[in-house]
């Protein structure tokens, strides 16, 4: 079976990249399946087959159609396509970015009304919005891959996409490798080099693009908290401005920011809890990193993610910008620390059966059922 996946950039540092570059690792090892990644630029070859298509743009709105048109015209050399941009034509798409006008309704959130009214006529988000709906009404879509059910629920609403052509298939994740045993072999050591103090509770915050991901939010919610320590992995263009941030909110001597790392184990090992208060997330690989870790979560409502929490059990879930609800929340967890260990067991539990194998098995029996089916029709 001759499968094309299509994402246009690779991020080191970004979590639908490091789920692409896994779920590639994971397909290339089925043996009925011959991949191909179609990119404009990926600097993780992975072993994989890689074709780069590169046509000439100027600006965010013509890069995203030069490429789409690029793909586009490979699509007939393949038996699936599945891809994880908004590119009409395709077979499968994965909806891993989520909805663009979802996330844009909960963006306008934290923004002014000029800003939101200048982000309405900007020709990249007005590109990326005809896309995805002229996506969803192409009679060559197949399947769309959802991975979460409040995602499934978003797409069937805006789009009428019918049921028989929405599944949902959770992201894997490599639960020998994040594992709670990270803590033996991090957790010393890295809250002494962060001059954290071995007792403290330490919450880290995982992901490039603060803004979205809440990174304001979460410096916010410890304020009330002298005790609780935070450390933040992950690159944005505005860092200072969170540096200040974090001054004026008094908690500048107990907030690590890391920048964007290579490993991010080492964080996950030394920590106690993760917190995620984004304003929209389809389901956050992060999450399901820091759960097969054994770390509690700590997310918003418009994360994918929210739905395998329990409260107090092995997460809590607010609203994005109820600052005062993740300080409560956070009261909670530490009110609980003689439970710590019944946390950190049940968020493993929550995520130990989303493995890479049952993703992989999960996806090379959709396409074999989609060939099936167009054989037979």
């Amino acid at each position: 079976m001759r499968l094309a996946i299509v994402r246009q950039k690779y991020n080191p540092h970004g979590g639908a990249e490091r789920f692409v570059s896994r779920a590639l690792k994971t397909l290339c090892q089925r043996q009925a399946l011959d991949v191909t990644l179609l990119t404009r630029d990926w600097q993780d070859s992975g072993g994989w087959h890689c074709e780069k298509l590169r046509p000439f743009h100027l600006g965010r709105a013509w890069r995203e159609k030069a490429f789409a048109h690029a793909a586009q015209k490979q699509f007939h050399r393949f038996d699936l396509v599945q891809s994880h941009e908004r590119i009409p034509g395709c077979d499968i798409f994965r909806a891993g970015d989520g909805v663009h006008a979802v996330w844009l309704e909960q963006y306008s959130r934290t923004q002014s009304a000029l800003s939101n009214a200048l982000r309405r006529y900007s020709p990249f988000h007005r590109h990326i919005l005809a896309a995805e709906a002229a996506m969803f009404a192409d009679p060559k879509l197949k399947m769309v891959i959802c991975i979460s059910e409040q995602g499934k629920q978003q797409i069937c609403e805006r789009f009428h996409v019918p049921d028989d052509k929405l599944c949902v298939i959770y992201n894997g994740v490599d639960t020998d490798s994040f594992h709670p045993k990270l803590a033996e072999k991090y957790r010393y050591i890295q809250r002494q080099a962060w001059q954290i103090p071995q007792d403290a509770p330490l919450l880290a915050f995982v992901g490039s693009g603060f803004e979205r991901k809440g990174a304001a939010r979460a410096l916010q919610a410890i304020a009330a908290h002298p005790n609780v320590y935070l450390v933040i992995a992950g690159r944005d263009k505005s860092i200072k401005r969170y540096q200040k941030l974090a001054v004026q909110h008094g908690v500048a001597e107990r907030v690590r920011f890391l920048g964007g790392v290579n490993d991010i184990k080492p964080v996950y090992g030394a920590a106690d809890a993760l917190i995620l208060p984004t304003l929209y997330e389809p389901f956050g690989n992060v999450c399901l990193e820091g759960l097969a870790c054994g770390l509690p979560l700590f997310t918003s409502t418009m994360c994918g993610a929210a739905e395998w929490i329990r409260e107090g059990e092995n997460g809590w879930v607010r609203d994005a910008l109820d600052i005062d609800g993740f300080a409560s929340a956070i009261a909670d967890w530490l009110n609980k620390r003689n439970e710590w260990p019944s946390l950190r067991a049940n968020a493993r539990a929550t995520a130990k059966p989303f493995t890479l194998e049952r993703m992989g098995q999960e996806l090379e029996a959709l396409y074999a059922r989609l060939l099936t089916t167009e054989s037979e029709a």
